[in-house]
């Protein structure tokens, strides 16, 4: 059965026509223009904030190493192991930005675009593995008490920790809507009206680094909390193990949103917000078609959708026209960054056919 495409960047169309109009072109079967090399302006910012937050990381870890040591405190040198973390997964997620920079092969037809989830991936695992060594220690200085801490060394340093993980946290906090080039952020709802919005653009290493030095945050409070303790009662040194245990359990949990999104962009599950019956309804809403099957939508990234259906119309309609509009209306109200549409005509045999059925609910 033949049938016409429209596919998003990155891809060529099924015709050629030898002559079309400025409206045609812009249409064609490419929403964007032909991508520029090197990053993207929300990457490009996503490079300096990690480039910036990587060195305030990496001094500051240098002063809980020596302060921890004077100190004698394990909780301090928690903070310290959790800043070290925090640069091997910020130099992991600027690899992976370079890396998702080269263009698409024949091999790897989409590019290296999920090379940034895996980057975040890497950079969730780091910390619960660096966790989970600490809170052993912790565990053994809470069965064993033959250890001294010095609170006022251990104050000092506990309140450079917590200046240092606010500073981290303003340079990669991302706040409000980015331009965007077809894009769609972490966070959003579908639009109704007109290409020309903007919408919201969260980078997924920036995100991941970012829950990371909140995590850092809320152990840094902790351990300030216990350092003023001790320091006016030395005989609580316990609340130095306990702050540890505590606070690293907090920073596990603030992992589990990464993680999730993380995962959901890897299993290839339908962008969160985007559900699917609003798009099955979008295109069966387009003048011409009768019935919609293989709807599928997926995610290279948090911000680069995709979504590919069968849309058959029936014999009077134009193929072209149906094409263009539901096209039109995928990239506008949801935000694709690429659709490819098969249309065919309606036969009433489709509506037995076990492959034509939509899937059933999760």
């Amino acid at each position: 059965m033949s049938g016409e495409e429209s596919e998003g960047p990155g891809s060529g169309g099924t015709r050629e026509p030898m002559e079309s109009t400025a409206e045609e072109t812009t249409f064609h079967c490419h929403r964007d223009p032909l991508p520029q090399p090197g990053l993207t302006p929300e990457r490009l910012r996503a490079q300096r904030q990690l480039c910036v937050a990587c060195a305030v990381c990496c001094a500051f870890m240098a002063g809980e190493v020596v302060g921890g040591y004077l100190a004698h405190s394990l909780a301090i040198m928690t903070d310290a192991a959790h800043l070290l973390a925090d640069v091997g997964s910020m130099l992991g997620s600027l690899f992976s930005l370079w890396l998702s920079t080269r263009p698409a092969t024949r091999t790897m037809t989409f590019g290296w675009h999920r090379s940034e989830t895996l980057g975040a991936l890497a950079s969730v695992i780091s910390l619960w593995m660096v966790t989970g060594i600490l809170l052993y220690l912790a565990f053994i200085r809470l069965l064993h008490s033959d250890y001294h801490i010095e609170g006022g060394a251990m104050l000092v340093t506990a309140g450079i920790a917590v200046c240092a993980n606010l500073l981290m946290a303003f340079v990669l906090h991302q706040a409000g809507p980015q331009h965007s080039h077809g894009s769609r952020g972490a966070e959003y709802a579908p639009l109704e009206e007109g290409p020309g919005e903007h919408l919201p653009l969260g980078n997924t290493s920036v995100r991941a680094a970012f829950v990371h030095v909140l995590g850092d945050l809320l152990q840094s409070l902790g351990v300030l909390a216990a350092s003023i303790l001790i320091y006016f009662k030395p005989q609580c040194k316990a609340a130095d193990p306990i702050s540890t245990f505590l606070f690293s359990i907090c920073a596990l949990g603030s992992t589990a949103p990464t993680l999730r999104d993380v995962l959901r962009v890897l299993m290839e599950g339908a962008p969160r917000n985007v559900g699917f019956e609003p798009v099955r309804d979008a295109l069966l809403s387009v003048p011409g078609v009768q019935a919609t099957h293989e709807l599928r939508m997926w995610s290279l990234t948090l911000t680069y959708h995709i979504a590919s259906a069968h849309l058959a119309i029936d014999s009077t309609a134009d193929p072209d026209a149906v094409l263009a509009e539901a096209t039109s209306r995928l990239y506008s109200r949801f935000g694709f960054s690429s659709c490819t549409l098969q249309v065919e005509q309606y036969q009433s045999e489709m509506d037995q056919c076990l492959r034509c059925q939509e899937p059933p609910q999760a």
